[in-house]
């Protein structure tokens, strides 16, 4: 696991530092009685749609899960996977850590804050700052060992906080891997394929704990704007709290309800340009609510350093133009720190 700073979502924070701490630091919610206009939005909850059927579920040990896979990637970009090898406990490990940080006073989690140019520690979401208003959350993001800013936590019980993190993207990667050679293979792709990918022993990773406090007025507060993710693809862990939805074009927002155990999985980016578009990059969000204390675990799976992303050379012809240039994750990073989820257009192709 790539944790120095050559890995290009440090560079990419380094060059592109939040200089506004108002959108690092968050508000400490135990004191808010209601809701600061800082933080009031207009109403949020009511485009979304229930629908018969939700996002797909897919089992990885059914013989048709590469059919199925292929299926929701292009019409959802996102769905839940079960029996995915992650042990329980290890899951119920994470979930009581992650309480156990974001239950501490806020003066103490300030002492974990993530600064201008780091892209570590506790604080609000990077996208935060593409808003005027701020959102109902808080996070705290990790690469590799979460030592440094654990010891400022909790300096002599900081132990099992760290082992549960390193166990947890170990796992995770494995998974990550997994599910992306099954995505490349729902599209025909082989190992040669994606041999930039496939022979690659330093993919990149973050892991990040959010935090969604419950809202004293939920309608017109923001846990997580829409947006899409940087990576090749996204496994988050719900636990059991409703709060995640995805966009359906000609549809709206339909929510994303926890199933116990599994992860849903989101195509990212990378993936979407590696795919020549035929897999959706998913536009999502996480609302709030007035009674439940939300938690989630995102762990944002990257491509390597230096690789180039381009579509696969299988998946250009005459009804599929290529649609997009070759660019490095750190490339492309830097360019959603700037033009955020219009950053696809800035690499696209004239068709």
């Amino acid at each position: 696991m790539n944790n120095n700073n050559n890995n290009s979502v440090s560079a990419s924070f380094k060059t592109n530092p939040m200089m506004n701490l108002d959108h690092i630091i968050p508000l400490d919610f135990k004191t808010a009685l209601k809701l600061p206009e800082s933080h009031s939005w207009s109403t949020t909850t009511s485009t979304h749609v229930e629908v018969d059927a939700g996002v797909p579920v897919v089992d990885l040990g059914d013989p048709e899960a590469v059919t199925l896979i292929r299926g929701a990637c292009e019409k959802w970009g996102m769905f839940q996977v079960t029996s995915h090898g992650v042990p329980i406990k290890l899951l119920n490990q994470i979930e009581f850590q992650t309480k156990r940080l974001f239950g501490l006073p806020t003066n103490q989690k300030l002492l974990a804050v993530r600064s201008p140019e780091e892209c570590t520690g506790y604080g609000l979401p990077r996208i935060s700052t593409f808003f005027s208003k701020l959102f109902w959350s808080e996070g705290f993001s990790i690469m590799g060992s979460p030592l440094h800013h654990a010891r400022q936590l909790w300096p002599n019980h900081h132990f099992d906080f760290c082992n549960v993190m390193v166990e947890y993207q170990k796992e995770l990667m494995g998974l990550s891997e997994r599910i992306l050679g099954l995505m490349f293979t729902s599209m025909g792709l082989t190992q040669e394929d994606v041999k930039c990918l496939s022979e690659s022993k330093h993919p990149q990773a973050l892991l990040q704990l959010n935090s969604y406090p419950v809202c004293p007025d939920p309608t017109r507060a923001m846990g997580l704007a829409p947006h899409t993710d940087s990576s090749l693809l996204t496994l988050l862990y719900q636990t059991n709290i409703s709060g995640l939805q995805v966009f359906r074009e000609n549809v709206g927002w339909v929510p994303v309800n926890p199933i116990s155990g599994a992860f849903v999985v989101n195509v990212g980016d990378m993936m979407h340009i590696i795919c020549n578009g035929r897999f959706k990059t998913a536009l999502h969000r996480a609302l709030v609510n007035q009674t439940h204390h939300r938690i989630s675990i995102a762990y944002f799976y990257g491509p390597p350093k230096d690789v180039n992303i381009s579509p696969s050379i299988r998946l250009v012809d005459r009804d599929h133009p290529i649609l997009y240039r070759p660019v490095t994750w750190k490339e492309y990073l830097d360019s959603k720190a700037t033009h955020f989820n219009k950053a696809l257009d800035f690499i696209r192709f004239e068709v």
